[in-house]
């Protein structure tokens, strides 16, 4: 069993910046992706952005430019470094874990972006 802990959401002015952290936790697996999807109300979820742990990553169209993923393997931990903040980036923001070996996919409870002035 994985555990996903998300922080850092919150209330941002447009043009702001925030930082999400993630951290997994648990016994026995390895980490094969690990990354943040959105949902905002009356959407589907949509990938912000991922990361391969064999070094890929992968953006979503609307924050390509914008946002930053990084990780630290010690800790099984990833950060989103979003710019720029606009309206439609209020959503609330889903850690998302895929598991090596199994493929097994965990999400984390999430954690509101709320991007307004």
């Amino acid at each position: 069993q994985v555990q996903l802990v998300e922080s850092g959401g919150g209330f941002v002015q447009p043009g702001g910046s925030l930082r999400l952290s993630c951290v997994a936790s648990g016994s026995g697996f390895v980490i094969n992706t690990m990354g943040w999807y959105r949902q905002a109300p009356g959407k589907q979820r949509e990938l912000v952005a991922r990361y391969a742990f064999r070094g890929e990553t992968s953006y979503g169209d609307s924050v390509k430019g914008r946002a930053s993923i990084s990780k630290d393997n010690a800790k099984n931990a990833v950060y989103l470094q979003l710019n720029n903040l606009k309206p439609e980036d209020t959503a609330v923001y889903y850690c998302m874990l895929v598991v090596g070996g199994t493929g097994m996919i965990y999400w984390g409870n999430g954690t509101l972006v709320t991007a307004s002035s």
